[in-house]
């Protein structure tokens, strides 16, 4: 078997596909794309295409290897993004050509259900109940939301209250048995973390994520000692090596993107190691239903796995939704806030490839938010 054919498709509302062709016509799908930053992605593809096209799609490893190592300067999420997308339709591609799941491949599931979170958007603190209330009634027994919008560096007294009300507000709707996790998305600064994590332990968050910038990992290991909560990291970084330094500090869960961290070969590295210090792995994918069905056949298979990302009816979805790109949405479908195994080959999904292709036609350019705080000075988003 030989791969012939290469091809990449920016998917609304801020998605990118990638089709692996082949001789014997097995094709194969993935997701590779930084968000806001997809046409880089999508040109590193290109040049990754020139090493696969006429290569036997079976090798993974090897071409996981030349393709993240085979070149002097290494790394960086679009390099790493661009290996992602291609490494999940090499998997798709030998799932489908020996008729079994990837999961199968990578030794069989050790459970049958994936729980699931939904989102609730959190920058209006105003909307936190019903939307938590909505997503109790569709029967999630998870949701995520943003603890705060934009916050100063050393945060006045309301913007500490802002915080915690919407953790209670949570709390309030969810009761006991539910749960939530809280996103202060790099927007916290290390002292502002500082002063909210003792705060916010009453509330009894699953986690708190990104309780930090990437930038400021040197004071992870206070923030672990100081927090009652557990902490979850990394959807910036992109590599097992990254990691190491999170572990260390004691960060309970590990966050790696499919689409961003090398692919289903990484994010299965990352998840033996997190297992090695007693931390759960909880993937992060706002993304399509490339990436969602491609962090499904890791979560079967993963025995420290804790919780999967979903972004169905998630606030950045303007335009086109994850179910507009798959022939049959059977895979997608939530029993009780879970996802259930299925024994369809390769990734698990059929992705409609006319409707791949005449999203294509239509592209998008989606770019994040450039916020300000009220001096006019940049801040987080």
């Amino acid at each position: 078997m030989q791969i012939t054919r290469i091809e990449t498709f920016l998917a609304p509302p801020r998605w990118t596909f990638v089709r692996v062709e082949t001789d014997t016509g097995v094709v194969g799908w993935g997701e590779p794309v930084v968000e806001g930053r997809a046409e880089p992605v999508r040109a590193a593809v290109d040049v990754l295409a020139e090493y696969l096209v006429g290569a036997d799609p079976m090798r993974i490893e090897d071409h996981w290897q030349v393709m993240t190592k085979g070149g002097f300067y290494r790394g960086g999420p679009v390099l790493s993004s661009a290996v992602a997308g291609l490494d999940q339709a090499l998997w798709d591609i030998k799932g489908k050509h020996y008729g079994v799941p990837v999961h199968q491949l990578l030794g069989g599931p050790v459970r049958d259900r994936v729980r699931a979170y939904a989102w609730v958007g959190g920058d209006d603190p105003a909307e936190v109940r019903d939307a938590v209330t909505a997503q109790l009634e569709a029967g999630f027994t998870a949701v995520k939301m943003n603890g705060c919008g934009r916050m100063t560096p050393v945060a006045s007294r309301a913007e500490v209250r802002a915080v915690l009300r919407r953790a209670e507000t949570a709390r309030q709707v969810l009761g006991d048995a539910h749960d939530f996790g809280l996103d202060f998305h790099g927007r916290v600064s290390p002292a502002n973390a500082r002063r909210l994590l003792p705060l916010l332990a009453e509330y009894a968050p699953m986690f708190v994520e990104e309780p930090v910038l990437p930038d400021h990992a040197h004071v992870l290991p206070d923030l672990v000692n100081a927090s009652p909560i557990p902490l979850a990291l990394g959807e910036r970084l992109y590599s097992r090596r990254e990691f190491l330094a999170p572990l260390h500090a004691g960060v309970a869960v590990l966050q790696p993107d499919v689409s961003h961290a090398g692919g289903i070969s990484e994010l299965r590295r990352i998840a033996a190691l997190a297992e090695t210090y007693g931390a759960q792995l909880a993937p992060h994918c706002p993304l399509g239903p490339i990436a969602l069905a491609a962090c499904l056949q890791l979560a079967f298979t993963t025995p420290n796995f804790l919780i999967q990302e979903q972004s169905i009816g998630i606030h950045y979805n303007r335009g086109a939704e994850l179910l507009d790109y798959v022939v049959d949405p059977e895979p997608f479908r939530f029993d009780r806030g879970a996802l259930l195994r299925t024994e369809r080959p390769g990734l698990g999904i059929d992705v409609d490839e006319a409707a791949v292709r005449a999203a294509d036609r239509k592209g998008h350019a989606w770019r994040n938010p450039v916020w300000r705080h009220q001096d006019g000075s940049f801040a987080e988003w």
